[in-house]
């Protein structure tokens, strides 16, 4: 199956839709990662505070894919904020993952009282010139936290990863991030819980699928990537066939209109867990 690529505003391409490894136990991330390469999926979402990159690096060497045809993303956590810290946060998720590089880096969270994302953001620019990393980007930024980096640095995130589901579609700010040429990708993409609502099975029954294909197909075709985890390879199947599906305009709507504010993770302004 062809899966649909996303250009970046760096002139790199990236897969539409990924796996993310978010609480994947260390001990089963190389077996789901293997499950998910023979699925179809190339883009694979990993973090530090993930605690599980050498399983998913594992994974990676032990399948029969090119390294030049997956899409390998990390993310700096908090406790590394900081110019020098985050240079060395990357070099040991490289050491982890066991690649030369990563295609996208990420600041996992802006952590506002900390006052260092700037000073992030610059590592993460000079790890971009020294090809260490291919992209950079950030994940739990708001449009403050966006300019405030573009101003400063001049260089814009390729990537702003942030919880977005049918129940908290983020429109102000997936309008804020197109705007600065800034790809949305979806993390929680299916919400937690919220699967289970009379719209979406009624959806999902005259299409066909399941309530999780409608909502990935949502997000598809709202032009956001999308990363949702499982570590059943049915499961891993069923998310990835989502590309099958079709939405109407007027199904769209009716996702659309699901929006009820509904944050399941933290406020980006106010988290400071380091």
């Amino acid at each position: 199956m062809i899966q649909p690529r996303m250009t970046l505003n760096d002139g790199n391409f990236m897969p539409q839709l990924g796996f993310g490894v978010w609480q994947v136990p260390e001990a089963d991330t190389a077996r789901v990662v293997r499950d998910a390469l023979a699925i179809g999926y190339r883009l694979f979402d990993g973090a530090a505070a993930y605690q599980n990159e050498t399983g998913l690096g594992e994974g990676l060497r032990q399948a029969d894919v090119l390294r030049d045809q997956l899409f390998v993303t990390s993310k700096l956590w908090n406790s590394d904020h900081g110019h020098d810290a985050a240079l060395r946060a990357c070099e040991a998720s490289l050491d982890r993952l066991g690649l030369d590089y990563l295609d996208l880096y990420l600041i996992h969270w802006p952590v506002p009282a900390a006052d260092l994302y700037v000073d992030s953001w610059r590592a993460l620019i000079r790890l971009k010139e020294e090809g260490r990393v291919r992209s950079i980007g950030v994940a739990n930024f708001h449009e403050a936290h966006l300019r405030r980096l573009i101003d400063e640095t001049g260089v814009t995130p390729a990537v702003n990863q942030i919880e977005l589901h049918p129940t908290l579609t983020q429109a102000a700010l997936r309008q804020t991030d197109r705007s600065l040429g800034i790809v949305t990708q979806s993390w929680s993409p299916l919400g937690r819980g919220d699967l289970d609502l009379p719209e979406l099975r009624a959806i999902a029954e005259q299409h066909g699928c399941t309530p999780a294909q409608v909502v990935l197909r949502w997000h598809l075709q709202n032009d956001l990537s999308v990363i949702p985890k499982s570590v059943s390879a049915e499961r891993l199947a069923e998310n990835f066939h989502a590309l099958d599906v079709e939405l109407s305009n007027a199904d769209m709507a009716i996702l659309d209109g699901l929006d009820r504010g509904h944050r399941t993770g933290p406020d980006p302004d106010t988290f400071d867990m380091r």
